[in-house]
């Protein structure tokens, strides 16, 4: 038999130097605030300790499994030997079906080449602004909103963040929009909202892509560059309550060329795991975010993008997952809702947002500058460990 080798400690050198010697692009970047709590949280629960960990939009499988009919297809398709590269743009089946999809659920008729699958929706959204937007452009978004900050920052553009109002859900208004419209290359939008778990009122959407249309009427008269709007629809489907959501091109057709949504399976159907996205707009838009993700390879697993194909095309198997998901969602949403009403009614320092949609719930906890158990709050992120060294729940701030 072999001799075992030895293995021998490598020495990176000073760590210092040669982190300075990296990138500029690198020294810019900033992690993750959500992952990086998440990643806190994991190590306290591995090492025991009991924490109600609302931090990362994810879903226990345990409670929150995929369609079980989803399931069967990625085993089946795996053992059909699925398990080739998919082409860079997509398996043609589920662009397809993706376009069946959008059309039966919101009467939006687009061509399969208006289709681009990702691995998840991160990939979509970042091949977005690199091919919508250059150095130096103006982005304009609403906060609280999701990582739009750090990919403004990849790209090299200027930020215009627009704040938004308790009394309007965390959600803009046309007249907080319309003003910034001029100097701005993207808007970003989010219904339902992560981190907020609101709608956008559909009223006031088509009222804000209206002016966009007539924004863009007026830059093809000058020869500008055209105003895009990032739509993100990744918790499109889960919506409750009663409550309005409506494709943005059913509200106003003529926006067509300069919209670009976003969405998938993560939050649909509780596949976060699966990663399995998409964009969706003008061919000619989706064409190059195609070849800019060729060459990243940030591609969907070809098993699950042959089971979403035919997952898709089963609307009985997706309206009975959609019921059960309704109701556990709501179930747990509303228990925290009306539990933090009650703590208000009470006379407690709280307040909260009644959730519309996704898996949010936004509560505020009018604490700073006071104590807890005599531990002075300064600011938002003493609350959040305070929160979780002396009650155990584990929350995100959006400051």
């Amino acid at each position: 038999m072999p001799s075992a080798t030895v293995s021998t400690a490598l020495d990176f050198g000073d760590p210092q130097r040669l982190d300075a010697a990296l990138s500029a692009f690198s020294h810019h970047l900033r992690p993750s605030g959500v992952l990086k709590i998440a990643a806190e949280v994991r190590g306290l629960i591995a090492a025991g300790r009991p924490i109600c960990n609302l931090t990362v939009g994810d879903f226990d499988a345990a409670q929150f499994p995929i369609p079980e009919r989803l399931r069967q297809l990625i085993a089946d398709a795996l053992a059909a030997g699925e398990t080739n590269y998919p082409p860079a743009d997509g398996i043609l089946s589920l662009r397809r079906a993706v376009t069946e999809y959008i059309a039966r659920d919101h009467g939006v008729a687009y061509p399969v080449e208006s289709v681009l699958i990702t691995a998840g929706g991160r990939p979509a959204i970042y091949a977005a602004y690199r091919c919508l937007v250059d150095p130096g452009d103006t982005v304009l978004y609403t906060v609280p909103s999701w990582n739009n900050d750090h990919y403004i920052g990849f790209v090299g553009a200027q930020a215009q963040a627009v704040s938004t109002r308790v009394e309007n859900g965390f959600q803009p208004t046309a007249e907080e929009l319309v003003p910034q419209l001029p100097g701005a290359a993207l808007l970003c939008l989010c219904s339902p909202s992560n981190p907020t778990g609101t709608t956008l009122d559909p009223g006031v959407l088509r009222d804000i892509l209206l002016a966009v249309v007539e924004e863009n009427g007026r830059r093809t008269a000058t020869g500008r560059r055209p105003l895009f709007v990032l739509h993100d629809l990744m918790y499109g489907s889960l919506v409750f309550g009663g409550v309005a959501e409506r494709h943005p091109l059913a509200l106003v057709p003529t926006m067509a060329p300069w919209l670009m949504t976003i969405d998938g399976v993560s939050k649909a159907f509780a596949g976060t795991g699966l990663r399995v996205g998409w964009a969706v707009g003008a061919p000619a838009a989706i064409r190059r975010m195609g070849e800019f993700l060729s060459h990243v390879g940030a591609w969907a697993p070809r098993p699950e993008q042959v089971a979403t194909a035919a997952f898709l095309r089963e609307p009985k198997a997706i309206a009975e997952f959609r019921a059960s998901m309704e109701r556990a969602l709501t179930t747990r949403l509303d228990a925290l809702y009306q539990g933090f009403s009650a703590l208000k009614r009470a006379g407690h320092p709280i307040d909260c947002v009644r959730p519309q949609g996704a898996i949010y719930l936004s509560l505020r906890l009018d604490l700073v500058g006071r104590q807890v158990g005599g531990v002075p709050i300064p600011d938002i992120e003493t609350l959040r460990r305070v929160l979780l060294d002396r009650a155990g729940i584990a929350a995100v701030p959006f400051e």
